[in-house]
């Protein structure tokens, strides 16, 4: 109620605001919204009210990798690679023995590429699965959009760089690199080989991509910022292929080509990119190979070969 001792009677007109405290009312965060509610504002010239309209914020642009898991999500993953590919191998040659070769050794058997080849397949298959189901299910968010996998524009410009890094290769004539590795074993048919060729450019390097690339890579990044987890990731990357070479001179020239890939993966912000790379590395490593080798029917030509 209006009284006299009541300062703010019912009657009493609203303060008018001077055109020159505009700036300071239009800087004040508290109005972010364009309809003007408070009392002290309801009497601005209408003349003035257009330039209050408050611009927008712009959304400021997140620097650096923050992906949605955690490192020990991807430690689990490694972990669950490496068990289902024993678990899944296993019961890939067993079953092999039981149906197919029944009367073949147990360890022979389980030295046939293409039996390795499927287990391998298979056990890539569980793993796939469990990425899609951890990003999407536990996470709620795109899977294909979480790992950034997005195309780049220039595709043959990622397969030429691809091809461009087979150079590093090259080193292999001033490293102490065996003569043979357990890796030979995929060529010594040409069936077993041309179906390495398959998965040499298809699953593989899509695996290898999505987890080194695409979950660990963007972890390190947030740890450690890029430059270091460019090389922490090629590590690894270059050790998990002791296996195939027996060779720490070939570990160190897989781990130059990690480098190539997950720095190509650094600049392009895209697990896509730095996959064309490794089909376009792995693709024309398989092509010298077959053309060293007659279509790889004389694999004792490959001698020829650096890598």
């Amino acid at each position: 109620m209006s009284s006299p001792d009541n300062p703010l009677s019912e009657t009493q007109a609203p303060a008018e605001v001077q055109p020159e405290l505009l700036p300071a009312i239009l800087t004040n965060p508290v109005l972010t919204n364009p309809v003007l509610t408070d009392p002290v504002l309801t009497n601005i010239d209408p003349a003035l009210v257009p330039a209050l309209s408050v611009a927008p914020v712009p959304a400021t642009q997140q620097k650096g990798e923050n992906p949605v898991w955690s490192g020990w999500d991807v430690l689990l993953i490694a972990l669950l690679t490496l068990g289902t590919m024993f678990i899944v191998e296993l019961l890939t040659v067993i079953g092999a023995k039981a149906l197919v070769y029944p009367h073949t050794d147990f360890g022979d058997v389980a030295q046939k590429p293409g039996l390795v080849i499927l287990g391998e397949f298979l056990a890539y298959l569980v793993v796939a699965a469990y990425m899609i189901m951890l990003v999407q299910g536990k996470y709620h968010q795109p899977f294909w959009q979480a790992i950034r996998w997005n195309w780049p524009r220039n595709v043959v410009v990622m397969l030429l760089l691809g091809m461009f890094t087979v150079s590093l290769d090259l080193l292999s004539r001033y490293l102490p690199m065996p003569k043979t590795t357990p890796f030979d074993q995929f060529f010594a048919r040409p069936s077993d080989a041309y179906l390495m060729v398959v998965f040499a450019i298809t699953f593989g390097p899509l695996m290898e991509e999505l987890f080194f690339r695409g979950f660990l890579y963007p972890v390190l990044e947030r740890w450690t910022g890029a430059t270091l987890a460019v090389v922490l990731t090629a590590l690894p990357f270059g050790l998990i292929h002791y296996v195939q070479y027996k060779s720490w001179a070939a570990v160190l020239v897989i781990a130059l080509v990690g480098v190539v890939l997950t720095t190509v993966r650094a600049v392009t912000k895209s697990v896509a990119a730095s996959f064309l790379v490794h089909v376009g590395y792995n693709g024309t490593l398989m092509a010298l190979a077959a053309l060293a080798t007659d279509g790889f029917r004389h694999m004792e030509k490959a001698a020829v070969l650096s890598f």
